[in-house]
Formats: C-alpha cells, structure tokens, sequence
C-alpha cells in the first residue's frame, strides 16, 4: 500500500485542511496528486434468465391435486379443508371428495368455493376417511402439479417422499421476467388459463376439479411449447400484457364476516404466514 503523505492534501490546496502536522497526506505544494482509486469491474446488469425446462421423468406419474376450503372463523387463517381433487394428467379426474369439517362453518364462501351446506350435508365425509381414499388411489411415484401446489401438500399433510415424489408449482413454471422491474411477474391460475387458453373466468366461482383440470393443461401446454422460444415468448407476453382481473379477496376483504386475507385490507389482525 502506497505511502499517503507523498501525495498531496487536496484540502491543503485549497487551504481548508484543519489537520496540519498530523495530516496524513502532504502539505508539500509540489506533491503529486494521488491515484484515483479503480471503482471495480463495471456493474453488469442482469441477463435475462431463461424460461423451466421440464424434463418429464420416465416412470413418474403426473397429477394435479386442488383444495376448496371454507371459513371456520373470521380470521383468514382459520379454513378447513372441505373438496379434494385428484385429476390424471390426461385431465381426466380420478377422485372428487367432499369434506364435513370438524370444526363449526362460519362461511361455506360459496362465491368463491361452490361449496354450500347442503353440498356437505349430502356428500361429505369425515376427512380421515377422505384422505384413506386420496392416498389409496395416489401413486408414491407421483409429482404433483398445482398452482401453490405446497399449500395443497400443507392442507392435506401429504409428505413429500413419503405420500408422493414430488412437486411442481404451476406458480414458479408460469412467472415471467419484467425487464422493467428487473425481477419475476408471478400470475394466478385464472390469469394463466385466460392468457395461454382463453379460459377467462370472468368472476365464476372456483371448484377443485375444475382447478385441477386447468393446472393440469396449462402444464401439458406448457410441456409442449417449452422448446419452441417465439411461441413460448408470446404466451409469456400476453401474461405481462393483459390486465390481471380482480381477484375474490380483492373485491370482497370481507365476506360473512370473514377475513379474505388482502394484506392491504385485512381486517382481523391475523399474521401472513407466506
């Protein structure tokens, strides 16, 4: 490291400097100046990353698996399962369950779920005896394909390696680079399925089969599309393009007295936990 006080004291020049003797740069009015010190490599922003590859596993089985959920108090935290799906990933469904929570129902959120009382009356069943029949017909070698398809694993206390392979969230496979922002776009389903598909939901309530059967051709479609860049670029457009409809909790931060869980409106004071 080079000596300072063989460099000349910029403020001494200017006669500012307040250090005198003990300055540490030179007084000497025919000192150099010192080296401009390197700034470094220059910044490079970052690329653009490249779009998932799927590779399909030889040997695995692919499903989607979706759970509708009812309110069981008003915070947002508080849901019980209520509906599961199971759909093959020819989109065909292989089981549709209704559940009768344990605990009491303090919204059924139909508008949202289709689920009303006399739905789970008629044909629910205990959630023991639901998840006997899901894990009967679930193949341990299965990946399980869903939009947040974790919060479906967490809802079902499904184990990964243990109930199932493993899992593929529609929600990472379907995020999009914003060069504008320089980070991902992340997109709901409905907004995917209207983008890729053209299957707007226009505000209809949910229904886990129906949500199955999307997951599962948006993952087929993007299977097939992932290895041709233009077309791939395009849909990916259209998904940053077109504005993203309202969702149910945006439109409604309460129903029947429950929290909808909009961090921006929440009104019961319950933690996010994601």
């Amino acid at each position: 490291m080079a000596d300072t006080k063989s460099f000349a004291c910029i403020f001494f020049r200017k006669g500012t400097c307040r250090n005198g003797d003990t300055c540490s740069f030179s007084h000497d009015p025919n000192a150099p100046d010192a080296p401009i010190k390197s700034a470094g490599p220059p910044r490079v922003s970052p690329s653009k990353p490249r779009p998932a590859v799927i590779e399909l596993k030889p040997g695995s089985v692919y499903v989607s698996i979706d759970v509708e959920c009812v309110a069981t108090s008003k915070e947002h935290n508080s849901r019980a399962t209520a509906q599961i799906a199971l759909v093959s990933q020819q989109g065909e469904p292989i089981l549709n369950l209704y559940v009768k929570p344990d605990a009491p129902v303090a919204s059924y959120l139909e508008p949202l779920t289709s689920l009303n009382k006399e739905l789970l009356e008629q044909h629910g069943m205990p959630l023991a005896e639901a998840m006997a029949q899901l894990r009967s017909r679930l193949p341990k070698n299965a990946i399980l394909v869903g939009q947040n398809i974790g919060k479906d694993v967490e809802w079902l206390q499904l184990k990964e390696g243990e109930d199932f392979a493993e899992m593929i969230d529609l929600a990472a496979l379907f995020r999009v680079w914003n060069d504008k922002y320089r980070s991902y776009t992340y997109f709901g389903l409905d907004h995917a399925a209207t983008c890729w598909m053209g299957q707007a939901n226009d505000g209809a309530a949910h229904n886990a089969v129906t949500d199955a059967v999307k997951s599962m051709q948006l993952f087929n479609l993007y299977i097939q599309v992932q290895h041709n860049p233009p077309e791939l670029a395009r849909l990916q457009g259209l998904l940053l393009s077109t504005p993203v409809a309202p969702s149910f909790a945006k439109k409604n931060p309460e129903f029947e007295g429950c929290c909808m869980g909009n961090r921006k409106t929440c009104t019961c004071g319950a933690p996010f936990f994601s």
